[in-house]
Parts: C-alpha cells; sequence; structure tokens
C-alpha cells in the first residue's frame, strides 16, 4: 500500500515501527510528547480511544499535509489499567496477577489529517489468558530487561515472554500495540482517495 501523502507516526514504539513496516507503508517517526497520565478516567476502550487521538493530534498540528497515526495500548485486569512498570519490583507484581488468569489488551487508533480536517478514531480489544508462572520463570523474564518498556510486563513477541501466553481471542496484533487489520480498514474504508494503489 502507498500513500499520496507522507504518512506520520506518533509514536517511538520499535514494534508499531516494524508493524508499520510489514504493510510495505512508508512512514516518519515523530513522538507525541503527550502526559499519558493527565488524563479522565474513562473506560478502557474510551482512554485507548482519547489517548490515540490526542497523540495524533498533537503531532498533526505540525504537519498539516500529513496523515498522522496515533496508538495507545493499555492491558485490563479486574477493571484496572496496568501500565508500564516502574521497575522490576513493580513488573513482579503485574506478571504475578496475570499469571493463570485472562487479562483485556486494548489498543486506540486514530489517524488524523488536517488539510482534510478528516479525524477517525477506533479501538481493538484482544482477550489474553496466561499460564500459570512460577517465581523463578517470572524472575528470569523480568531479568531480561524486557517487561520494563511494556504495558502489562510482557510482550507476546517476545521470546520468553511469548511461552507465557496459553490462549488468545482476538487480534494477535492488537497485543503487539498496532491492531494491522483494523488499521487497514480504516485506511481503505475513510481514507481510500490518499491511497494510490
Amino acid at each position: 500500500m502507498k500513500l499520496r501523502v507522507p504518512l506520520i507516526l506518533a509514536s517511538r514504539s520499535p514494534r508499531r515501527r516494524k508493524l508499520l513496516a510489514q504493510l510495505g507503508l512508508d512512514f516518519e517517526v515523530h513522538p507525541s510528547d503527550l502526559d499519558e497520565n493527565a488524563t479522565n478516567h474513562r473506560l478502557p476502550e474510551q482512554l485507548v480511544e482519547q489517548l490515540a487521538l490526542e497523540k495524533a493530534r498533537t503531532v498533526a498540528a505540525r504537519f498539516p499535509e500529513a496523515l498522522t497515526l496515533g496508538a495507545d495500548t493499555i492491558v485490563v485486569l479486574d477493571g484496572m489499567v496496568l501500565n508500564k512498570p516502574a521497575d522490576e519490583a513493580e513488573a513482579r507484581a503485574m506478571l504475578r496477577r496475570l499469571s493463570g488468569r485472562t487479562h483485556t489488551v486494548y489498543t486506540g487508533v486514530a489517524l488524523v489529517h488536517p488539510a482534510s480536517q478528516r479525524e477517525l478514531v477506533d479501538y481493538e480489544a484482544t482477550h489474553v489468558t496466561f499460564a500459570p508462572l512460577s517465581d523463578a520463570e517470572i524472575d528470569a523474564y523480568v531479568a531480561t530487561g524486557s517487561p520494563l518498556d511494556k504495558a502489562g510486563a510482557y510482550g507476546i513477541q517476545d521470546d520468553y515472554g511469548a511461552v507465557f501466553i496459553r490462549r488468545i481471542e482476538g487480534d494477535y496484533y492488537n497485543v503487539v500495540g498496532l491492531p494491522l487489520h483494523r488499521l487497514y480498514r480504516m485506511l481503505r474504508n475513510h481514507f481510500a482517495d490518499l491511497i494510490e494503489d
């Protein structure tokens, strides 16, 4: 897929960069400096949509001719949002809570094109079930450092984190950080005039 306008990714996530490249899209990375903690308490789907849209709007203001993509992913267990852990101790505590349980991963996706005054936001939800984890497994995973930059303290795409996942219901790529099918449909259905092929 090729766009007639520049595509801006308003995220510093290496996983989102890799997924966008997988679609064959050319893009530039200009991360948003939005304070993700300065948001109203709302339903998870509303929260990720709000954050994704605000990230996209913040960056799109600097690139009005471009199409800006914002995204935000959260992990929710028992109604509580599990953000990126502050340290190894918090990562261990999160993984103990996820052990043997099912949680939901929400990702909000926003596309903003100031030149045509269009904004579109949507979300994806995926249910992920962890196998029971031993303290030794948790300690070994935390020691890799991988959990520290991920919501919920795990990455489904990690070599080691992946072995904890017993079942997934929904979009795998949503759990990685960008639901590719939803993004593709948003582009095709609402921004078709910006697509070359």
